[in-house]
């Protein structure tokens, strides 16, 4: 289920590595709770083996610069941003990055670190952001980094210093790709893809792809695999990759919570390697990797994968170290602008009621599939406190179906909800 991993966690800019154990290891980003800035001054590392991408451990803080604890030495307390790993004889490398436009690379002899005796990346420290790594059949490693202009290049046996006789500019760009930032590479049925923040549809809230035939291009761009516009009403931008884990290809992408473009949380979807090497777009989902929801355990209401109009999901209690968040309809909406939308929800064999957990006053209507027709609806009249409401659903559902709230009312609040049979 959507976002993966527990609520405390605000994990974006994900990088999803299988590592020689073979569990699934993702490293990114660590966005605080209640922070008005992004990101923090540390990483955390997380793994799985469970097929469906439910169950993580986390590995605890792998990398920090704290001004008590510099991993970037040369820009001490400079809050770190999207980083990537990758094992390369018997060592692992952390690639992190920091809002100075630092790039270092860190050493562990474990996949969750911690990474230590950090160096500069030399040719790439302080000319950019968003490192990836990318190590080739033939031992080869490969680098790149870069905002609206991606870099790359290859990197020297020390795995810490660029070859400038190999660097290419402009392997992906704003003007031909609609390049943003947050490249990441992966070989796949010997192309090269490198899948990034495409900005092509107003706001960086796409990945897209390139595939080359060559690590450093040139890359033809090729489509839109994920978009999480809609994610919040002040969604801003999505960084990710894509990785095989037990024969299923999958997409890490951000999307961002609470009214703002920040307490971002990693989310999956699965995806299909086309026979031409193409990929297909796929939407934002709650239900993830795990597939349908069952309709008759309670649903959180914070899963909506996309809302609209006055609808955003609010932490409930910003003093709280774990966010409670809940659906708020803060602006009067109406049935045409104010709506959230759960994918996808298995009904059975058939539904008769649904119980809402809600607050405020007002009007609930369902519907399923983006139609019309209206499933059922209820009048909500509770006031500030939270009380259980009954809907009985007026249209026959069944089988799995996209589920869509809409709402029309002030201070409205959605806790939760589930179907009775």
């Amino acid at each position: 289920m959507n976002p993966i991993l527990p609520r405390n966690y605000f994990v974006p800019d994900v990088e999803a590595r299988v590592m020689p154990d073979g569990r699934l290891y993702i490293y990114g980003s660590f966005d605080v709770l209640n922070s008005n800035v992004y990101c923090s001054y540390e990483y955390h590392v997380f793994s799985t083996d469970d097929p469906t991408l439910t169950n993580w451990v986390d590995h605890g803080v792998s990398f920090t610069n704290t001004v008590e604890q510099p991993g970037l030495p040369w820009l001490p307390g400079e809050l770190l941003w999207a980083p990537d790993a990758i094992h390369k004889d018997g060592k692992y490398y952390l690639y992190a990055c920091s809002a100075g436009d630092g790039e270092v690379v860190a050493v562990s002899d474990k996949p969750y670190g911690p990474f230590t005796d950090s160096k500069r990346v030399v040719g790439a420290d302080g000319d950019g952001i968003d490192p990836a790594i990318f190590v080739d059949d033939d031992g080869q490693a490969y680098y790149f980094w870069g905002q609206f202009s991606l870099r790359g290049a290859k990197l020297k046996d020390d795995m810490c210093t660029v070859d400038q006789d190999s660097l290419v500019y402009g392997v992906l760009t704003e003007q031909e790709h609609g390049f943003h930032e947050g490249a990441s590479i992966r070989k796949i049925n010997g192309k090269y893809y490198l899948v990034y923040t495409d900005i092509s549809r107003g706001k960086a809230t796409c990945l897209s792809y390139a595939i080359s035939d060559s690590p450093l291009g040139p890359y033809k761009r090729c489509g839109v695999i994920v978009d999480n516009m809609y994610c919040d009403p002040y969604t801003w931008n999505d960084h990710g990759s894509i990785c095989e884990f037990k024969g299923q290809w999958y997409i890490f992408y951000h999307r961002s919570s609470q009214n703002s473009n920040l307490n971002r949380r990693v989310c999956v979807e699965p995806i299909t390697i086309n026979a031409d090497g193409t990929i297909n777009e796929v939407c934002m989902t709650s239900q993830g990797p795990s597939g349908p929801i069952n309709a008759f355990e309670t649903i959180d209401a914070s899963i909506a994968c996309r809302m609209r109009g006055s609808l955003y999901i609010k932490n409930e209690h910003p003093e709280a170290e774990v966010a409670n968040e809940v659906l708020v309809e803060c602006g009067g909406g109406n049935f045409k602008d104010a709506w959230a939308e759960y994918k996808y929800i298995d009904f059975g064999d058939s539904v008769s009621s649904c119980k809402f957990n809600v607050r405020g006053n007002g009007v609930i209507e369902l519907r399923v599939d983006g139609s019309d027709d209206v499933i059922g609806s209820v009048e909500i009249d509770g006031g500030e406190g939270f009380n259980e409401y009954t809907m009985k659903i007026t249209k026959e559902t069944k089988g799995v179906h996209a589920l869509w709230v809409f709402f029309k009312g002030k201070g409205m609040a959605l806790d939760s909800f589930v179907f009775e049979k």
